[in-house]
């Protein structure tokens, strides 16, 4: 209906394939692939074995020269991710599902208030000197990753900074972006880590409320938090995810595009298994 070549070209399947289910969902957010050109070329590459191969990677952790032999050449599907990662798909695709699982939840389909947070991450040696750092408190040479999610753990939005940067900082320069793409955020919870200027300014220049959710008087063993262990949740739904429980990517907007990748097949194989098993119908995205 959706794709004008074959589905996919492999004889074999990976746990980590997308379900027919997953595919309906997810096919008519994809750009079709060109062929060779006007004289002819090599054929398209069918799209799902595009994402099929992605999501190898990212669930496997291995390498983009690893990547099973019958899947493209990894050129090819990594000339995809990034070009799908430089003109914004992979944005699009990602704010679509997670508009139609809050619409599946009974929620409005954009978010009023979140939760931020960052998360330390071991930089790989791929990772180059110019945007990797050193977090002290974590004894951790790598990057940052900093996030805002919903109410019910779905990402809104993420950056990744060298692992240096100051979680307040970085959540000024994340909740600037958010307000621009989401401007009925109007509140937000965080740990003591954002406590101070940020919180003034947050308030002062875009009119979020920063809600500061701190531990109990006294406490010194682990205990959930309010409103904290959604996001907490949320990372830990990320790094089951093997390529991200490091960061080996060069560039900063692939570490995020790859976090973004994970947060749709979650959001695929939830909104597939709504269905109860049966047939998915695809849903109008105009």
């Amino acid at each position: 209906m959706f794709d004008h070549g074959p589905m996919t070209t492999r004889k074999r399947s990976y746990p980590s394939d997308l379900s027919d289910a997953e595919w309906v969902l997810l096919e008519p957010l994809i750009p079709s692939p060109k062929s060779g050109g006007p004289k002819g070329g090599r054929p398209a590459v069918p799209r799902r074995d595009l994402v099929d191969a992605i999501m190898y990677l990212i669930r496997t952790g291995c390498s983009w020269r690893q990547l099973p032999a019958d899947f493209a050449p990894w050129q090819t599907v990594y000339h995809y991710f990034a070009k799908w990662s430089a003109e914004g798909t992979i944005g699009r695709i990602h704010e679509t599902l997670r508009t139609r699982v809050r619409a599946t939840e009974g929620r409005n389909t954009e978010p009023s208030a979140g939760i931020i947070d960052a998360q330390t991450i071991r930089g790989a040696d791929t990772v180059g000197a110019d945007d990797r750092g050193y977090d002290a408190a974590k004894k951790t040479n790598g990057r940052k990753r900093h996030i805002i999610v919903d109410t019910i753990g779905l990402l809104v939005t993420v950056m990744v900074t060298a692992a240096s940067t100051q979680d307040r900082d970085g959540g000024q320069t994340l909740t600037k972006t958010t307000a621009k793409t989401h401007p009925g955020l109007r509140l937000i919870w965080a740990d003591g880590g954002y406590t101070g200027r940020f919180v003034e300014w947050a308030k002062a220049q875009l009119s979020i409320v920063i809600e500061i959710v701190r531990k109990h008087p006294g406490q010194s063993t682990f205990k959930v938090l309010p409103r904290r262990w959604v996001v907490e949740r949320t990372f830990a739904w990320i790094i089951k995810c093997r390529r991200l429980a490091a960061d080996y990517e060069r560039r900063t907007e692939h570490a995020e595009a790859m976090v973004t990748w994970a947060m749709i097949g979650l959001m695929c194989r939830r909104l597939a298994r709504n269905t109860n098993g049966h047939d998915v119908t695809p849903y109008n995205w105009a």
